[in-house]
Formats: structure tokens, sequence, C-alpha cells
């Protein structure tokens, strides 16, 4: 065994997007050295392993790292998503990390790349192709950027049985297909299997040789309130005062998403079935229409057993065909469910500081390193924000968001910081000045007044969330 002893003051764990948005910070607001660690052949994490269709669902122009644009504000012309700002694919998002990493990183000559490794703890890494291993003394911090842990198809082992003959594998198979088959059952019904059936509609599959099988609905974003720029003000902003509105006068949990979803804020595929689920993805109202053509929906639960010519949930079962081809979209995104302080002596565990928006996270917290000393103080700028799940997960995420704005606007340069990042976006929209049209005025004036009534009806809507939230776990431990 070969080993190389190395020093840096930063060793980052994951060349990811949220380990890349970490270390871009890094670079621009200290003169630390950086030594990045990643079992990838190139940056991009979960990127390298996505299928070939995948594409971002928020708005490219609010992702990447700080320092650098992914895109240049496009609207699309074409497509489910016309109207709205661009989402970029994921061989552009591939691109674009390496990019950072070949232009910006490494001619910096303060950061060292490693990638093709495997990091043991503790320092140590070593090489997938080789038996050279390292040891790294750390002056300063190790950050750890793989917490989200981002689980895809094509590296998900699925949680059923499959028996021989079963035509079967992850949505990534999708374009490699060259066959007719008798139908497609699409397993699973998050953002993979939304994206698994609007490509089969796309290429001109029958809706009704569909069968998805949902074993939750779930609360979905309307993408066009997540527009962060002014040409989209009326739409991102209103929506949030739509949003403070209903939480302000909401009776219950149950009206709360009866509020949210006549405001425009959520969308469900049906109207008659009410989503027990919220992972945060985005949807368009013409992607909405698509996927409403889809009638054959199975919401009997989880598979357990694919066979030739049944599929079973347990004890109940449908038919299938040996010619039909079985989707695998049962992989969750982010799989992870506990959550740690950010700053932990030597360690820094990059979590969600603002609701499902892990790379502005990532810069975020890279910022509060940079420029804060007292640990203390760190961890309650860097409060986490638990990756949603549940349907109520919508509100224990936003009670969280909230109490991080009011801590963050104590901060003046904290909060001039967040206004001249590109990837935050909402903090200069809501900054009103004496251009302000008078329409943007009178919803900003809507989001004010709401505030303090919403956070005053907060207290009673988490009193139903926690008796929800207990009934479930309940329910599961005696399953």
């Amino acid at each position: 065994m070969n080993t190389q002893h190395l020093e840096t003051d930063y060793l980052i764990i994951g060349s990811g997007a949220v380990g890349m948005a970490f270390a871009d910070v890094l670079l621009t607001e200290t003169d630390a050295n950086i030594i990045i660690v990643d079992k990838h052949h190139k940056p991009g994490g979960h990127w390298n392993d996505a299928y070939s269709f995948v594409t971002l669902h928020q708005p490219s122009s609010f992702y990447g790292v700080s320092s650098r644009e992914l895109c240049g504000g496009m609207i699309d012309k074409i497509g489910l998503n016309k109207g709205l700002s661009e989402l970029a694919s994921g061989a552009e998002v591939m691109a674009y990390f390496d990019k950072v990493m070949r232009h910006t990183f490494l001619p910096s000559g303060r950061v060292k790349y490693f990638p093709m490794c495997e990091y043991k703890g503790d320092g140590k890494f070593s090489s997938l192709l080789s038996d050279t291993s390292y040891e790294v003394k750390v002056n300063k911090k190790i950050i750890d950027g793989t917490y989200f842990k981002t689980s895809v198809p094509a590296t998900h082992t699925p949680n059923f049985e499959i028996a021989d003959g079963v035509k079967f594998g992850p949505l990534n198979d999708l374009p490699s297909l060259t066959t007719s088959h008798n139908g497609y059952v699409i397993i699973g019904g998050g953002k993979t299997g939304i994206d698994a059936v609007l490509w089969l509609l796309e290429n001109h599959i029958n809706p009704d040789h569909i069968t998805w099988i949902m074993p939750r609905d779930a609360w979905l974003i309307d993408r066009k309130n997540t527009q962060l720029s002014r040409d989209f003000f009326t739409h991102t902003i209103g929506a949030q005062a739509t949003q403070a509105e209903a939480i302000a006068d909401a009776e219950n949990i149950e009206d709360l998403f009866d509020r949210l979803e006549k405001g425009g804020v959520l969308m469900r595929i049906d109207p008659n079935v009410r989503p027990q689920m919220f992972h945060g993805a985005t949807i368009s109202s013409e992607e909405l229409k698509q996927l409403r053509h889809v009638k054959n929906i199975v919401r009997k639960g989880r598979v357990t057993r694919l066979e030739t010519d049944k599929i079973y949930f347990g004890d109940d079962s449908i038919a299938t065909t040996p010619n039909t081809m079985h989707i695998d979209c049962s992989a969750r995104a982010v799989p992870v469910t506990e959550t740690y302080d950010v700053f932990k002596g030597k360690t820094v565990v990059v979590q969600t500081v603002r609701t499902y928006q892990p790379v502005f996270s990532a810069a975020f917290i890279a910022h509060i390193e940079a420029n804060y000393d007292d640990e203390t103080v760190k961890n309650e700028l860097c409060q986490v924000v638990p990756i949603p799940n549940h349907d109520t997960d919508f509100l224990v995420g936003l009670v969280k968001q909230m109490q991080n704005q009011m801590r963050w606007s104590k901060e003046p340069a904290l909060r001039e910081w967040m206004i001249n990042n590109r990837l935050d976006g909402f903090t200069k929209l809501v900054r009103a000045s004496e251009d302000t049209p008078p329409e943007e005025l009178a919803i900003l004036k809507r989001l004010k007044e709401a505030g303090p009534k919403a956070a005053a009806n907060m207290p009673k809507l988490m009193g139903e969330v926690m008796q929800i939230t207990a009934a479930r776990q309940a329910k599961a431990a005696n399953a």
C-alpha cells in the first residue's frame, strides 16, 4: 500500500452540487487551501448517474455555484416548460461543473481534486483504481457534502422481489428500448415517476398503455411560482403572499391545503385524491395536463414482488404480462430523515437551511464559516430545515425557514450578502424601492400584513401536525 501525506485547510467530501457550491464561496471569501474528494470520475455528484433525459426542476439561473452562471436567464419557447425559465439538462449541468472545476477551481492553485477516491473517515481516503491511500492533515475543517445521499434509479436497489423473466429496469433504460411492449408500468409516484410518464407520453405512447403505481399521491409546487426574476414577480411573490394568507386564515391542516390549492400555490394530479406526500417537486401546468391523461393509476401501497403475470402489494395484486416493461422510479431522491448541528468542532455537515434549496444552503453555510467565529452563533444562523416527506412537512419546513429568515434579518451584512448572491434571488426580489410598481407594492403589502397573522396561527396548526405525526408513527409501529 502506497500512502501519501497531504495538508490542507479544508477537506471537502463530495464534488456534487453541494460540495462545489461550498468550495466556490471559500475560494471567493477566504485565502484557504482546499482538497476535494469524490468517488465519481467527474464533478457533479449524482448527476453522473442520472438518466439521460433528466433536467433541473428549478430555474437554471439559480443553480450551481455563486461565481458562475449556469445559463443566461433564457425562457423556454417550446415544450411543456414553455414560458418559464429554462431547465438545464443533466448533460448541461455536468458540463457546467466540469468547467467550474477546470476553469475556476484548479487554476486558482488553491484546490486539489481527487476523483475516483473513496473517503474512509478521519481525514483518510483511498484510490478506487490503485493501491494509493491518502492521509490528510486538516488545519481547519472537514466539510461533509454527502449528507443528502441523493438516490437515483441507476444506483438504487429496489426494496421488492423481482422474479426471473420480468422485463424490468430503471428509467435510465427507457431511451435504449428498441422493441415495442404490451405496456409500461411506472413504479413510484415521485419526481422520477413523473419524468418517466412524461417521457413516454412525449414519445407517443398511448396513455392507456401506461400503468402508474403510486403508493402516495404528492402535493406539487406550481413551477410558475418559483421563477425568481422580476418578470415573474406577481406569480412568485404573489404565491408567497397567498401562502402567508392561507396559513393566517386556515382553520386546520385540511383547510390549509385547500386554500393553498385554490390560491395556486400547490397542485395535485388527481383532484379527487388527497395527497399525503410532499417532496418539494415542481411541475408546470402543461405537464400536469399531460399527466392527467394517464387514467390507470394504482394506489395499493408499495410493490412487494414482481412476477411475469402479477404485481404484488402484500396479499393484494394486479395483472401484468411477460412483455410489459416495468420501470423502477421508487428511489427516494433524498432518503435522509435525521438532522444534525451544521457546525460541530472540526466538522461541517452541510444541510438545508432554506426549504428544498441545498445549493443555496451550501453557499450560505460556507459564507457563515468564512465570516463568523463563534460556533454557537454559526449554528443559530444555520438552523436545519428538514427534508420534506409527508404532506405536513410542508408546514414544518416553512416554520423552520421563517425562523431562519427572522434570525438572518438581524444581520445587516448577511442580508446584503444574500441580496448580492445569485443563488438567492428571493431576498433581492422582495426589496422594495422607489421604482417598484404599484401592483408589486400591493403584493408586498399583502405579504407584510399576513406575516404576523400567519405566525399567530402557526402554533395551532403545528399542534395538529404533531398529532398527525404521532398517529402515523403509531400506525407504522403496528404495521
